[in-house]
Formats: C-alpha cells, structure tokens, sequence
C-alpha cells in the first residue's frame, strides 16, 4: 500500500489550507485510484455559516474533497508532475447523507477513463461505512501558469 501525509499530499496537489481537504491519503496507485480521509472537525470555516444550528458539511466540497483524492491519483503519473488537475464537469452526482462534525470522511476516487489530458474518475464518499455522496468527476490536466 502507498500512503502519503498532508505535507507528501501537497507536494503533488496544489490546495493548501483552508482548501485543501484531504489530510492522508491511506492508498493510492498512479493513474488509477486513491483511497483518502477528511477528518471534519467543528473548527473548518464552513461550518460557521452552513449552518449555525446545524453544522453540515456543504455538498460541494465533499465532491471537491472527492477531486483532490483524484488528482493525487492522476497528478502523481509521472508526465503529469508539477501540473494541475481542472474540473472539466460533474455528472451523475448525488448526496445520500450529512457529513457533521467529528466525521471521518472517506473519499475513494477510481479513474475510469484517461486519454491525453481528459479523464474521468469515478468518485464514492462515505462516513461509518455509509456512502453520503457519489458522482463522475470529469477532469483535465493543465499545466500551472
């Protein structure tokens, strides 16, 4: 198994604090897939706005962590070092359950399909073993200007 820490992580993404939000990835093979945790905590950012009385998780960035487990897939391919993964789209996305203070959020990202600089890469969160999101995340390499 590969393992990577927070500080190996940024050394192949990009996203630093507050977003970057993957903070181990527990496996990973280039080009294929990586296996991640988000270990939410009250103290994220978000949480003072979404919501007060109800601290949530907002969707967008569970799908978001879910992209950045995928460009540690794809950006640790060796002609893919030093670049940056875009969104290209998301499809087929859904939100099956809340992800709330105190949860360790599991992101597994699976790329289905790569040709060039366009990918896809097929995305499950989950918390306890429950899936809460789900989607396709469409993906191209670029490089940083």
């Amino acid at each position: 198994m590969n393992s990577l820490n927070t500080k190996q992580i940024m050394e192949i993404i990009p996203h630093r604090h507050p977003f970057l939000l993957v903070d181990e990835i527990e496996d990973f093979v280039p080009g294929e897939y990586a296996v991640g945790y988000k270990c939410v905590t009250y103290r994220e950012d978000f949480f003072a706005g979404h919501f007060p009385q109800e601290p949530v998780m907002p969707g967008v960035l569970i799908i978001e962590a879910l992209a950045q487990t995928g460009a540690v897939a794809i950006l640790s391919l060796e002609e893919n070092k030093g670049k940056i993964a875009f969104f290209g789209g998301i499809n087929k996305c859904r939100f099956k359950g809340k992800v709330k203070p105190g949860d360790k959020l599991r992101l597994e990202t699976k790329i289905i399909r790569h040709k060039g600089p366009l990918g896809v890469g097929e995305a499950t969160a989950s918390v306890d073993g429950k899936v809460v999101a789900t989607g396709e995340l469409t993906f191209m390499v670029g490089d940083a200007e």
